[in-house]
């Protein structure tokens, strides 16, 4: 399965099924496509703003619902989750590295891809990666209050990030196309990366809007002192449209963790 991710046409297959999830007429495609959906993977939609399938205007709209406003309280911790899923790892960073899994790590550098300056601030610090599912929340919220002082899209692959591909593609967190999110905070500098996947139709931010996938030049934003935006823990920041994974990479290395690699979490629920 690995070996036929690499020769398909990643980018062009995102595409495609973009337009498609997009589609709202005809409206029987649309609602067909969204009660499959929900029967593969048994979604409940009594935590959604909408109740039925047959109310959001496309597969995209149903894909990134949003959530009642009683559905994720927001624990009194520091740190919180950043999406609903499975917390596939965390730990320290040892020697500038993190784990993919079980023998498999990428540096620092590699998923920032940035420079060795930048690296080195979070070296000695934390991370935690969690895997957003098919059936899942798919808003990502930031972790703690902190200012966003810049973004770098980086281009690459659009591997799947499902256990089993994650488990056999080296380095694949740091080689699929990515948004990195830099936020400056009380407890230092921080960097949430969403990382695309295989027919992931996009990834969008509430400060910027949609970042289409496709090929082209790693691009940078960066807001001066006055200007960055202040978002509040707990805060939406961005979403997925189609699954994909959040790695939230801290500055501060005496996080004190709540969940064990392995346990379904929830956004804005206790991180550490």
């Amino acid at each position: 399965m690995t070996a036929l991710q690499a020769i398909l046409p990643q980018h062009l297959l995102s595409r495609l099924i973009g337009r498609l999830a997009q589609l709202e007429n005809p409206v029987w495609l649309k609602n067909a496509l969204i009660r499959a959906f929900m029967s593969r993977y048994d979604i409940d939609l009594t935590e959604a703003t909408c109740s039925s399938g047959e109310d959001f205007p496309n597969f995209n709209a149903f894909f990134t619902r949003s959530l009642r406003e009683a559905a994720r309280p927001l624990a009194a911790s520091q740190w919180s989750h950043c999406a609903d899923g499975v917390l596939s790892q965390r730990g320290a960073i040892a020697d500038a590295s993190l784990v993919q899994a079980k023998g498999r790590t990428y540096t620092v550098k590699q998923l920032l891809a940035g420079s060795d300056d930048e690296a080195r601030r979070y070296a000695q610090g934390c991370f935690a990666t969690t895997y957003l599912s098919p059936r899942d929340y798919h808003r990502v919220h930031t972790p703690i209050r902190g200012h966003l002082i810049k973004t770098r899209y980086v281009p690459g692959d659009l591997f799947s990030v499902n256990a089993a591909t994650v488990d056999r593609v080296d380095g694949l967190l740091a080689r699929n196309e990515r948004l990195v999110c830099f936020f400056e905070t009380d407890r230092g500098g921080i960097a949430v990366v969403l990382v695309g996947a295989m027919i992931v139709a996009g990834i969008s931010t509430v400060w910027g809007g949609r970042e289409q996938p496709g090929a082209g030049d790693i691009r940078e934003q960066v807001w001066t002192a006055d200007e960055a935006p202040l978002l509040e823990q707990g805060q939406e920041m961005g979403r997925f449209f189609l699954g994909s994974t959040v790695v939230l990479v801290t500055e501060a290395s005496d996080l004190s963790w709540v969940n064990e690699a392995g346990d379904a979490v929830t956004v804005r629920s206790a991180l550490a």
